[in-house]
């Protein structure tokens, strides 16, 4: 369960570093980058402690997927950018992608 926890820590922490990124204006503003690398360091800490127990190929579907998605979600709520059909069939796409890797033994 523990590893479980570890994966989210690295989902959140690269979430929150991702969205630093834009806050960073291209890494212009100081304390937006700083944190942004260190919340990357954590992140990449805490997949590796993941990574102890939890078979990597879905360790990092969930953690690349779920990251797309809150980052889009992120971007069309803080950021005001765009949403529209073909954005939300990708997440779609990525969200039934990650739940796809993840049947374990369905086949």
């Amino acid at each position: 369960m523990i590893f479980w926890i570890y994966l989210l820590i690295a989902i959140l922490t690269e979430v929150a570093g991702t969205t630093l990124m834009k806050v960073s204006q291209g890494l212009t503003r100081l304390i937006p980058s700083v944190l942004m690398f260190a919340l990357y360091a954590i992140s990449f800490i805490f997949m590796a402690l993941a990574l102890k127990k939890i078979e990597v190929s879905t360790a990092y579907a969930i953690w690349s997927g779920l990251g797309t998605a809150v980052i889009a979600a992120i971007g069309i709520l803080a950021f005001r950018e765009s949403f529209n059909f073909p954005k939300m069939a990708g997440l779609v796409l990525i969200i039934g992608g990650v739940v796809l890797l993840n049947l374990k033994g369905a086949g």
